[in-house]
């Protein structure tokens, strides 16, 4: 058992203007995706007009981790938002690669690139 456990992997929330920066630390799996998952639409709920989830910190997602973001994802389109994802460790862009959501989501490489 990890000590991680039930602890969110949302690390601290930078803004700039009306972008949301959401730093995200270490592995996203099922016993962390819940609180993954409320982390980011309590970011959502302060109303930004972007938010970059920074994913460099993470070497391992599972479904349920990427199923936290499609949710982000949807509610973002809902309220007018954009999502933009970066710093995804090779491990985790396969992820997204193999389910063809590379194609759904808003990928840069860096964060200066997202905010561009």
């Amino acid at each position: 058992m990890s000590s991680e456990q039930g602890s969110s992997p949302v690390q601290g929330v930078r803004w700039q203007q009306s972008t949301a920066i959401v730093d995200v630390a270490g592995d996203i799996d099922l016993n962390r995706s819940m609180e993954f998952q409320k982390s980011l639409l309590d970011v959502l709920d302060e109303r930004p007009q972007r938010i970059i989830v920074n994913l460099a910190d993470v070497p391992y997602m599972d479904s349920s981790g990427v199923a936290s973001l499609v949710k982000l994802l949807s509610r973002t389109r809902k309220c007018g938002a954009q999502l933009c994802l970066v710093g995804l460790t090779q491990r985790v862009r396969s992820l997204f690669e193999i389910t063809r959501l590379d194609v759904v989501f808003t990928i840069c490489v860096t964060e200066k690139e997202a905010l561009a």
